[in-house]
């Protein structure tokens, strides 16, 4: 269903309920742009005509309601086979489970609950609608903490071929009221005795009837008397217990005359004046549905009756002929002794005849009785065994039920016990089935959110989810595995599930491959298990980087956390273009004073860069030195050069020069008979130090030319 629109309009979410009839999801109303909750008929229901037929009467019924503390219903639809309700979308949590929570409430929050439960009643009743399933899970208390009853009308779609359903009738029978529970008609009180269990509930965290069986509690419900609430929970006000013991009585009659009425009582029964008002009572009513003990009747009740109602007809027949009989007597006396003497006769025989037949079917009839084993609690094979080998035989078939608590082929109850009856009577027995369990889905590529939302629908808990993070190539987040195996059975309340779900592809920080060589990139590259092809090296030419160097890297910069696997490029040196040109300066250079050292610097600028710096040596002598410079069209490069941190000279070459087959020049710097000029502080010479530079030289070969 999820994924799924129904009627174009609403579009299936997750699920977030369920029961006997129907499954509850959550739904997004495109039309109208809200949230919904759609109600969709199970599949075993969709064939049952009368079903639906009430089904859909009902709901409609339901949807006439309009109250703030009644979930609205907005609309009945059928797509194919698909039958469904779509009402309020309420979100916070139902009732029971905050009973599961927190119980037993504080007085004061369980009558606000239930004073907002008995004002829906009032408006439903007023309306000819009988909830008739009035249970903390059909009451939700959004997050605002307003109370919305839902389920209107929808237990009196059951019919005879769904009473036995789980989840259903018998799922609620421990709210029943006792004539619900006769299977006689349901009125308004009826809903009144439910919601005084709900209060009941709430206040004491206990249900006021228990037993081993749906029949037994219904049993319950009709004969027994509940524990007070004070004496399971002593905190409770005696006029708060009032309210319980008047909504709870077996004879409707007792009962509160309406919702309106009930309601009236608690909103004023948290008051001072009336938390210590005496205890409620009520005069005895004889209660046909009470256990009691009859005096046992002799004969045939059949022939007192008949002889009672024949009595009068047989006095008027006497009186009436009286005088024909007398006649009739007196006529018979001459006939002598021989008549009466065998009709005497023939009578005793008949009359023997008669008891010793009697007799007869009296030893026939006349079974020995035995005493009933008790096989709660044992196998069915074992309660067989018990049964049969006292004398008694097991009623076919054995009835199964669904049950929490008791493990699989034990018996859960049986129709006689602690009882003496005819050997070869009948027991009925009905054996567990264990937990009712449940089929997992397949949550394989699917999202562990749709996962844990769809299995929180089932009533599993996040404490049973038990996540195994693994790195993998689905998306993240997505479920790889899981165990149980999708199709398996399982018990919701004790299964532990176990999703294997993936962290995407292990991540590593990317390597910096800018000025590395082609092969120490590539080794980085391995290292970190990422992806080069050999279509993904780009090669150009290059001023900045020497050939077979790496110029940039993409899509992904140096420390980026990238996936394992992962492919990039690189943009590789060629070397420089075809057009550059290489020219050699030959420096030599002296010490500043002849036999001491000299500290000199050399920096160049050409296509590659500015203010390069090629060397920094110690020179004791006077030594030459070449420095290698690109030049690029329409450009020039430059040498300088620095003794003992002061700028000495410097020496340029331009492309055009170049051009004219000038691959080398010479630089000569003479030792201590040189009056140097100092250079500014910074080692970077600009466009307007060369005037300065042009006059040193000049200055410099002024010298030279004066020395002998």
């Amino acid at each position: 269903m999820i994924g799924q629109d129904l009627g174009g309009r609403y579009e299936i979410l997750t699920r977030i309920g369920g029961g006997g009839m129907a499954l509850v999801y959550k739904a997004h109303d495109v039309l109208l742009n809200r949230k919904v909750a759609v109600k969709v008929l199970r599949q075993q229901f969709v064939h049952d005509e009368e079903f639906i037929r009430r089904f859909r009467r009902e709901a409609q019924s339901a949807a006439a309601l309009s109250h703030p503390n009644v979930v609205s219903i907005y609309d009945v639809g059928q797509e194919e086979d698909i039958h469904y309700i779509v009402m309020e979308y309420i979100e916070g949590h139902n009732l029971n489970e905050i009973i599961q929570e927190r119980a037993p409430l504080q007085p004061e929050e369980a009558v606000r609950i239930a004073m907002q439960i008995a004002d829906a009643l009032d408006h439903a009743h007023q309306n000819h609608i009988i909830h008739r399933d009035i249970k903390p899970h059909n009451i939700l208390i959004g997050k605002n903490g307003r109370v919305k009853v839902t389920d209107f009308g929808i237990a009196r779609a059951v019919t005879s071929s769904t009473i036995t359903q789980t989840g259903s009738v018998i799922g609620s029978v421990h709210y029943f009221s006792p004539e619900h529970a006769k299977g006689v008609n349901t009125g308004e009180k009826s809903d009144l005795y439910s919601l005084g269990i709900v209060l009941y509930q709430m206040l004491t965290a206990k249900l006021p009837f228990l037993g081993e069986s749906p029949i037994s509690v219904a049993l319950k419900h009709l004969q027994e008397n509940f524990e007070d609430p004070r004496v399971v929970n002593p905190h409770i006000p005696q006029s708060v217990e009032n309210v319980i013991l008047k909504a709870m009585r077996k004879n409707p009659s007792e009962r509160y005359a309406s919702a309106h009425e009930m309601q009236a009582d608690l909103d004023t029964c948290l008051r001072p004046d009336r938390l210590k008002e005496p205890k409620i009572t009520f005069v005895h009513v004889n209660d046909m549905e009470e256990t009691r003990v009859m005096p046992a009747i002799r004969g045939d009740i059949r022939a007192v009756e008949t002889a009672e109602r024949e009595r009068p007809i047989a006095k008027t027949a006497a009186s009436g002929d009286k005088a024909y009989k007398e006649e009739e007597a007196a006529a018979a006396k001459p006939k002598g002794w021989k008549k009466p003497l065998t009709i005497v006769g023939v009578t005793l025989i008949i009359l023997g005849l008669f008891i010793g037949g009697f007799i007869w079917l009296l030893g026939v009839l006349d079974v020995a009785e035995v005493n009933v084993p008790y096989v709660v609690g044992k196998t069915e094979i074992e309660a067989r065994q018990m049964i049969e080998a006292a004398g008694l035989k097991i009623e076919d078939p054995v009835v199964h039920e669904h049950h929490k608590e008791i493990p699989k082929d034990q018996v859960l109850s049986q129709s006689k016990m602690n009882m003496r009856v005819k050997e070869g009577s009948l027991i009925q027995i009905t054996v567990s089935d264990g937990p009712e369990l449940e089929e997992l889905g397949n949550y394989v590529g699917k999202a562990l959110q749709t996962a844990i939302d769809e299995l929180g629908a089932l009533g599993i808990s996040e404490k049973q989810i038990v996540i195994v993070p693994l790195y993998s190539e689905e998306a993240p987040d997505t479920v790889i595995q899981q165990s149980p195996e999708p199709g398996e059975e399982y018990n919701p309340e004790s299964v532990e599930f176990t999703f294997t779900v993936s962290k995407g592809r292990e991540t590593v920080p990317m390597p910096n491959l800018i000025g590395k060589s082609l092969d120490e990139a590539k080794d980085l590259i391995k290292a970190n298990e990422l992806t080069l092809d050999d279509a993904d090296i780009l090669y150009e030419p290059s001023y900045l980087h020497q050939k077979n160097y790496v110029i940039s890297q993409d899509p992904y910069k140096p420390k980026d956390q990238v996936s394992k696997g992962a492919v990039l490029s690189i943009r590789v040196s060629s070397g420089p273009p075809a057009d550059a040109k290489e020219h050699q300066f030959n420096i030599t250079i002296s010490p500043a004073e002849a036999g001491k050292t000299s500290e000199i610097r050399i920096v160049y600028s050409d296509s590659r860069g500015e203010n390069i710096e090629w060397d920094k040596r110690q020179i004791t002598t006077t030594q030459t030195f070449p420095v290698t410079v690109l030049v690029a069209p329409d450009t020039e490069a430059r040498v300088t050069v620095y003794r003992d941190n002061q700028f000495i000279d410097s020496k340029t070459i331009t492309y055009e020069e170049l051009l004219q087959g000038s691959n080398s020049s010479t630089l000569n710097i003479p030792g201590e008979e040189v009056q140097p000029t100092e250079a500014p502080a910074q080692a970077e010479v600009t466009e307007s130090d060369e005037p300065i530079e042009e006059e040193q030289q000049e200055q410099q070969q002024e010298q030279s030319e004066q020395q002998p």
